[in-house]
């Protein structure tokens, strides 16, 4: 197996150690983040005098919507944040709040022994979907997951995040 110069590490990172921050502060309890995805379009062409093939270049790219999920508690701050793009019973024209609707949210991605590994900053996030509550079975064993869909304008990895130095464990003897 061969390591970069900056990696020591041979297994990639496990998808289940995570936290979400915005405001400054982490949220409790989410459960799952949908993937970070970006598409950038191709544009084709091709010059008069090429006979039949074309070439392709960079168009604009596209930042897919992420989605967070939790179980329902009493902390508000999914339903705080997608009260801010509509709220029932505001007065004409305050539906909407034009001055924070948008937030920036960082994602860490956490090794097996704790540590932060990545980190992803994504910008200008809103939420464009509330799910407030599932759909309830009085037949089920399930926990009630809370849904936010956020629109973004772009993500970017933050590369002051080093990998960490790994800890590692030694029997006691004796």
């Amino acid at each position: 197996m061969e390591f970069t110069a900056a990696s020591n590490r041979a297994d990639p990172y496990k998808n289940f150690k995570f936290r979400v921050k915005w405001d400054g502060v982490y949220v409790a309890g989410v459960s799952k983040v949908s993937a970070l995805k970006r598409t950038t379009e191709v544009v084709k062409h091709r010059s008069g005098g090429d006979p039949s093939s074309s070439r392709k270049s960079a168009g604009r790219t596209e930042f897919e919507a992420v989605t967070l999920e939790r179980g329902v508690t009493h902390d508000k701050a999914f339903e705080q944040w997608a009260n801010k793009v509509w709220n029932y019973g505001s007065a004409l024209g305050r539906e909407v709040s034009l001055k924070d609707y948008k937030k920036d949210i960082i994602i860490d991605l956490y090794n097996e022994a704790g540590q932060l590994a990545v980190s992803y900053h994504l910008y200008n996030c809103w939420v464009s979907e509330y799910q407030a509550l599932p759909d309830l079975d009085a037949n089920a064993n399930a926990v009630a997951i809370q849904h936010l869909k956020l629109e973004n304008e772009g993500w970017e990895r933050d590369y002051a995040v080093n990998q960490p130095a790994e800890p590692s464990f030694v029997e006691p003897t004796g």
